[in-house]
């Protein structure tokens, strides 16, 4: 597993607690993980990773994830939190407020 650095124009630092990881998903695409820094029962102790979303860096663009091994679609970077790509849905209500 190749460990790769952060693309030059990724804007978050990671929230408290957390780091993050870039793997080579193939040869276009690399994984960008949130990964937890504390210990858990459940895992032998181990720190605790969840897909952040993947990016493409000859096309120099972001993809949400459906899953882990999954790319959904393109975002744009700017609208993603330190969490996950994925795009946060809004009801009316809610959007009322923003």
């Amino acid at each position: 597993m190749e460990l790769l650095e952060l693309p030059n124009d990724f804007p978050h630092s990671p929230p408290s607690n957390y780091k993050y990881k870039v793997i080579r998903k193939n040869s276009s695409l690399l994984s960008i993980w949130t990964v937890y820094q504390r210990e858990f029962v459940y895992n032998n102790g181990d720190e605790s990773a969840c897909i952040w979303g993947f990016y493409n860096p000859k096309k120099r663009e972001y993809y949400a994830p459906i899953n882990s091994k999954t790319v959904g679609e393109k975002v744009e970077v700017i609208n993603t939190t330190p969490y996950t790509a994925m795009p946060i849905k809004y009801n009316p209500l809610m959007s009322a407020f923003l």
